[in-house]
């Protein structure tokens, strides 16, 4: 029997789900047998493509090989999309060949099914958030998340659970969208916080508080704006509060997470296990908050996983995306034994679940994701859905032109 090879790395891009998402697929020189893997939302699909010449030839079945071959070309946020999709198709590849589904690759599982999140846009009104909330809860979800700030690009305004603080005269909201929280200059006044405190309690009262609910998205504020902010919300018993300064800052996240007696949250955009388990080494969260398709890929998430286990801490995940990352993350989450909970953003979006065909449907039922059984990922794309909702009219067509790139890649002389 002829070693099997990769022969073709193709993408395709589905908008509005509600993000923007490359899909790949990589093919091999086995009839039928390819991988399917996802950018994460809001990348390029460049960042996969410039992989096509390392991987071209290789042995797809070995993953661990070809994960650090390629991880040089990873970063932290969106440019790891492309090596942790290649990741995700390489085991999306083995588990056919083998016939067994990934998460026995990785040992195991521990869980029949994952537990899902949905994130819940705010509003104004705290009426309104509350009843979008209990629509939640009304389509069975067991774990939810609302946001306390939303940018107006229209007005070019923030919009938040404290009012609308006026940007510093020299900043426009862009510019405070890529600016790190410390150094925006902006803070929030005892006013502000009365007022969180007040929205807060009316969503408490109209949700009731036997249902874990998260918080995320407090605006570019200062350390110790973070801190009198998280203690004003002691009461409501939030599941955590997430990002409230970039995670590189770990120093700082230690100052906020010794002096809030609420969970903190972070993780989203860290590429690999090493900045984890220095978060988790120093106490400086509570919970890490990996989104697979930025730490490193299937394999990696479940290292930071049980590296975090370690130190005691667990590990919720991020992730936003079509339903091929969608379910690279129930099989990690389903071998990896400190595993909360996983986001989901696409609740909304009518035809999410029928972009894939192979699983159950609804892909998330009474709040929980079943983890198949079938080899592989466990899914295939329908493609007349697929192409419905490209964001050009390309589907996974060749490639030839990333057939040849390439450079002197050794980190070392």
């Amino acid at each position: 029997m002829k070693s099997l090879k990769i022969t073709d790395l193709r993408v395709a891009v589905i908008t509005r789900a509600p993000m923007t998402c490359p899909l790949i697929r990589i093919d091999t020189n086995q009839e039928g047998l390819y991988g399917l893997g996802e950018v994460r939302d809001g990348a390029s699909k460049t960042y996969a493509l410039m992989l096509k010449s390392r991987l071209l030839g290789e042995n797809p079945l070995d993953v661990d090989r070809l994960f650090r071959k390629l991880k040089q070309f990873g970063h932290h946020a969106r440019q790891a999309g492309g090596v942790c999709a290649v990741e995700m198709a390489l085991w999306d590849i083995v588990g056919k060949y083998y016939g067994v589904p990934v998460y026995q690759l990785l040992g195991g599982k521990f869980r029949d099914k994952v537990r899902v999140y949905a994130d819940t846009d705010l509003d104004p009104d705290p009426a309104v958030t509350a009843q979008r909330l209990k629509e939640r809860m009304d389509q069975g979800f067991t774990f939810l998340k609302m946001d306390f700030i939303r940018g107006n690009r229209e007005k070019g305004t923030l919009e938040t659970l404290y009012g609308s603080p006026p940007l510093p005269p020299h900043l426009t909201l862009r510019d405070v969208s890529n600016t790190q929280h410390m150094f925006t200059g902006m803070e929030i006044s005892d006013a502000g916080i009365a007022q969180c405190v007040e929205y807060m309690t009316e969503v408490r009262r109209l949700v009731g508080w036997e249902i874990p609910l998260a918080a995320d998205h407090f605006g570019h504020i200062g350390v110790n704006s973070c801190i009198r902010l998280g203690r004003a919300l002691e009461p409501f018993q939030l599941a955590w509060l997430e990002d409230l300064i970039p995670w590189q800052y770990t120093d700082l996240w230690k100052r906020i997470t010794d002096a809030v007696q609420l969970p903190t949250c972070t993780g989203e955009d860290i590429y690999l296990k090493e900045g984890f388990i220095e978060l988790c080494r120093q106490s400086a969260v509570d919970i890490i908050h990996p989104d697979l398709a930025t730490s490193g890929g299937i394999l990696e998430t479940k290292k930071i996983g049980d590296a975090a286990q370690e130190f005691g801490v667990p590990m919720a995940m991020h992730f936003a995306g079509t339903p091929v990352s969608c379910m690279a993350n129930v099989h990690c989450a389903a071998a990896t034994e400190n595993f909360l909970v996983l986001e989901n953003h696409s609740v909304d979006v009518p035809w999410w679940d029928d972009l894939v065909e192979g699983i159950g449907k609804p892909i998330v039922e009474n709040g929980f994701i079943k983890v198949p059984d079938t080899p592989g990922l466990g899914i295939t794309l329908k493609d007349e859905v697929a192409i419905q909702h490209l964001l050009d009219e390309r589907y996974f067509e060749p490639t030839p032109e990333w057939d040849n790139e390439s450079s002197a890649d050794r980190l070392w002389s």
